[in-house]
């Protein structure tokens, strides 16, 4: 059989042969950093087998993948020493996720973080003996026969419910031997820093009529460094958390009365509404018209829609009238209706609608998180509606837009494409087309992208944007979907060039991705410093005692005029407690008058990193506060 390495070079090698006898036949200091490989883009562990003509690309430990493979098998690890620890324990399932690991368990003892170092110590130990991990073939009998005798219930339940002709494998460390599909390291001795991170409780399977278990969520490195690093990184993005600056700015609040749906105060709404009446002005210059559509819409729309088939189970329903109606959870068919309210020519493509819209979405009450995650939000969509060959162009218009966005806030991004998931709506070749057509507008953009198989939306492949922040951490953000399913369900058309009717194609955009998570992610991004011309409280006038009152009014008064929003701190307190109170609240400038302040009717301004500037003229200061503003420079 032949393996492909990524430089196209073709290797001959017997079938049977392991991914890392492979990667030790290129190098073997690569084979000493591998973990394992994405063999026909599934991964596989360094001790797997390859037994077929195949595509190979090496995983290190750089790579999220690699980083997966240590992961998964730190997850078997802490299983084996809370197994060491807690005989009792029956275990669940623990996966690698993208930002470590976790593992389900049903035992007496309830975990608290004090705990927790008692279990690392074991891992540690356990990591040192270099234990193989052992991939086992095994019948289904034999797998159900075992697990029985160990008393590990979870286990057994979730053999019974695979396929009968499903291949069942375990794989064993030492003396524990856990049901795993795996990729597995080869042995232990890779795993040398372990850090248990949280408790929190996990329904069986995630379903709220079954038993509530215990979830430890963890963290596992090949260098002690590395933890450091992460351990140093954590604590700076618990200072950063939105959810703590949203209270301490008095930005937003979450509410029992109404978990999952954010509401946002005066501050909060300075800042959205900025935010939003920028975009709308940028979006305006680029030729899109808003609209606004129904928040609820008659049921045969989202039948139509395929939403009804498709994305049922993330929706809320009432009814009016005796007729079934359903609360928008997206945009799009809202915006084909009023697409079809007038006879359009090929003339008129592309027809680019912008939309703020208001969308609910059923989450699970165990996913919701501050802004992140959430019942109901805002959407920044826009649906175009344009001929076949006016996709690559107008997708070109979308990326400059997006490269506009992220630029604007200091963001670096990556690009993701999704294709076909398993669930979707239309024929195959509308989606190949489709798929093809947003590789071709990416590859000719010269834009570096990876393949993420089948997440696709159920109407359409999308280009997805994961934005990098301020201390490293990857958000999910804007997207761009293409569609040829909704022109069809609901019979949208154009007059062609020759008169015949045809079906425009449509895109879905939103860059954003909601407002509500994209100023979540701008609060940690800025770490609720924001740049001056969102900030709910541009400057900060403090004056030094009573009798400098009237020259701080006449100060505020011109600010006010200038368009500067701006308060006086008149409290009877010490000017160095006001001074750390603004900070605080990470006001932008502060200006403290005090006698010669007054008397040269100049200022000294305080800038919010503690920068002084004195004998200031009023004009000037206000001149370079609108620069500030208009160039939407980012000074932290």
């Amino acid at each position: 059989m032949f393996i492909t390495l990524p430089d196209g070079e073709k290797k001959e090698f017997e079938k049977g042969i392991s991914v890392g006898e492979v990667t030790k036949s290129i190098s073997e200091g690569l084979y000493r950093d591998s973990v394992g490989a994405k063999v026909n883009d599934k991964v596989l562990g360094n001790a797997d087998k390859i037994n077929e003509d195949s595509t190979f690309k090496v995983l290190k430990l750089d790579d999220l993948e690699g980083q997966k493979i240590l992961w998964h098998s730190a997850s078997h690890l802490m299983a084996y020493a809370i197994e060491t620890l807690y005989p009792n324990t029956k275990f669940a399932i623990g996966p690698a996720i993208d930002s470590g690991f976790y593992y389900d368990m049903d035992l007496d003892h309830r975990f608290v973080e004090e705990d927790f170092q008692a279990i690392e110590k074991k891992m540690i130990e356990l990591a040192r003996e270099d234990l193989k991990i052992v991939r086992v073939d095994i019948t289904r009998d034999a797998a159900i026969k075992y697990f029985k005798e160990k008393g590990q219930d979870y286990k057994v339940e979730l053999i019974e419910d695979l396929a009968e002709d499903e291949p069942i494998t375990l794989y064993q460390m030492g003396e524990f031997t856990d049901l795993c599909r795996g990729p597995h390291l080869e042995s232990t001795k890779k795993i040398k820093a372990v850090k248990l991170l949280s408790i929190a409780g996990a329904y069986w399977r995630g379903d709220s009529n079954n038993k509530m278990l215990q979830r430890i969520y963890g963290i596992a490195f090949d260098k002690k460094k590395k933890l450091d690093e992460f351990i140093e990184k954590r604590e700076e993005a618990e200072k950063r958390d939105h959810r703590k600056l949203g209270r301490e700015l008095d930005l937003f609040s979450m509410h029992e009365e109404g978990p999952g749906f954010p509401f946002f105060h005066p501050n909060g709404m300075i800042t959205r509404n900025n935010l939003l009446s920028w975009w709308k002005n940028v979006l305006q210059e680029r030729g899109y018209g808003e609209i606004l559509t129904p928040v609820i819409l008659n049921e045969d729309l989202w039948h139509r829609s395929g939403h009804w088939d498709h994305y049922k189970e993330n929706m809320y329903f009432t009814e009016i009238d005796e007729e079934g109606y359903a609360v928008k959870p997206m945009n799009c068919p809202g915006s084909t209706l009023i697409y079809s309210t007038t006879p359009h020519s090929y003339r008129d493509l592309p027809l680019r609608y912008a939309e703020f819209g208001l969308v609910h979405r059923h989450e699970l009450s165990g996913a919701l998180h501050g802004l992140f995650r959430v019942r109901s939000f805002t959407q920044d969509d826009a649906h175009i509606y344009c001929l076949p060959n006016q996709i690559k162009s107008e997708v070109f218009e979308i990326i400059d837009l997006a490269n506009l966005l992220y630029d604007t806030f200091g963001f670096k991004y990556s690009v993701e494409l999704s294709t076909r998931p398993d669930d979707y709506m239309g024929d195959l070749g509308s989606w190949n087309e489709a798929e093809k057509a947003l590789k071709e507008a990416l590859e000719e953009k010269g834009m570096p992208y990876t393949i993420n198989e089948g997440d696709g939306a159920f109407y359409g492949p999308k280009i997805d944007y994961h934005l990098e922040d301020a201390i490293g951490r990857t958000w999910q953000c804007g997207t761009i979907q293409l569609d040829f399913q909704l022109p069809q369900n609901f019979e949208l058309t154009y007059v062609a060039e020759d008169g015949s009717k045809k079906r425009p194609v449509m895109l879905h955009r939103a860059l954003f991705g909601s407002v509500e998570r994209f100023m979540g992610i701008l609060i940690e991004h800025f770490a609720g410093k924001f740049p001056l011309w969102l900030s709910p409280v541009q400057v900060e006038i403090i004056p030094v005692s009573e009798k400098f009152k009237p020259y701080a009014g006449e100060v505020f008064d011109q600010l006010k005029k200038a368009g500067i929003r701006v308060k006086i701190d008149e409290r009877a307190e010490k000017v160095g407690y006001k001074i750390r109170e603004a900070q605080l609240k990470k006001v932008n400038y502060m200006l403290v008058i005090g006698e010669k302040e007054t008397e040269s009717h100049k200022l000294s301004v305080r800038k919010r990193s503690g920068e002084e500037v004195k004998d200031v003229e009023v004009s000037k200061f206000i001149e370079d506060l609108k620069k500030e503003i208009e160039s939407k420079e980012i000074i932290l």
